[in-house]
């Protein structure tokens, strides 16, 4: 007969979409920073045409936003990987803003809008109900 510590919870499959948060926050960073130092280096212009409008964006602050970014989702990533509980609340600030930033981006890139926030509600989603398992 097994018996239980008591106040200690169990493990369950759900530890691995905290894992999957932790990954996902590590890609994400590591496409950011990228993206971030091709802005930098790259134009100084970035020229979008929608329906009837024209949209100019200053890259140089985009590209070091990105980079700034990119490094946060990278060490909070990390973080998680380790089970620290201030990880948790950083990622989902993080994917909150992304969110909320990638609204932004509806009318130039649609669909690539609607993945990014779908992948950032599983990770809000999986950190929040699920997040204490990833500590143990």
């Amino acid at each position: 007969m097994s018996t239980a510590k008591q106040g200690s919870t169990k493990t369950t499959g759900w530890v691995a979409w905290g894992w999957f948060a932790a990954i996902i926050l590590l890609v994400a960073g590591a496409f950011s920073v990228i993206q971030g130092l091709v802005a930098i280096i790259g134009p100084s212009t970035y020229y979008l045409a929608t329906e009837g409008d024209l949209l100019v964006f200053d890259v140089t602050g985009w590209g070091w936003w990105n980079v700034i970014v990119g490094a946060l989702l990278i060490l909070t990533g990390i973080a998680l990987f380790a089970g620290q509980t201030w990880a948790r609340v950083v990622a989902i600030i993080l994917a909150v803003l992304s969110a909320i930033g990638q609204m932004l981006l509806i009318p130039a890139q649609p669909w690539w809008t609607i993945i990014v926030i779908a992948i950032d509600v599983l990770v809000i989603y999986a950190l929040t109900a699920h997040g204490r398992e990833l500590r143990e």
